[in-house]
């Protein structure tokens, strides 16, 4: 029993599996972000444009 729990100890290949794991959150929680800051810089400029055209009317 020893043995293997020694054994066990010594075994890592859980710990590329979780590293993976983490790194892939962190790769999601950025993009996230990243969607999060253009859409509102999109949603911004698309406003300033609709209020552009607004104020120019119709010909």
């Amino acid at each position: 029993m020893k043995h293997v729990l020694k054994k066990f100890r010594k075994d890592e290949t859980g710990a590329i599996a979780v590293d993976w794991v983490a790194l892939s959150a962190a790769i999601v929680g950025l993009a996230v972000g990243v969607v999060a800051v253009v859409s509102e810089s999109t949603d911004t400029a698309a406003n300033s444009v609709v209020t552009s055209m607004e104020d120019v009317g119709p010909e």
